[in-house]
């Protein structure tokens, strides 16, 4: 989700990074980004659960890549 909001908002998702436990914004808002983004038009429980889940995998993994690391590739990937 904060990956997601920050996306609409223009920001720069290259320097941020997920802060456990950290929380934002309401439930309701959560599930309209999500939606939004889903790519289905009337999603399941199901499809928005696996869209999530898949979602949380990628960002997980690309933090943790040092391909993705602004620190590591300074500016030879920038928006990669």
């Amino acid at each position: 989700f904060q990956y997601l909001k920050r996306f609409d908002q223009g920001c720069d998702l290259d320097m941020f990074w997920y802060e456990e436990q950290s929380v934002e914004g309401s439930p309701a808002e959560c599930l309209q980004i999500f939606l939004l983004h889903c790519g289905v038009v009337d999603p399941s429980w199901a499809e928005l659960r696996n869209f999530t889940w898949f979602l949380n995998i990628q960002l997980r993994d690309c933090e943790d890549s040092d391909f993705c690391n602004p620190a590591f590739v300074q500016d030879t990937l920038k928006g990669f």
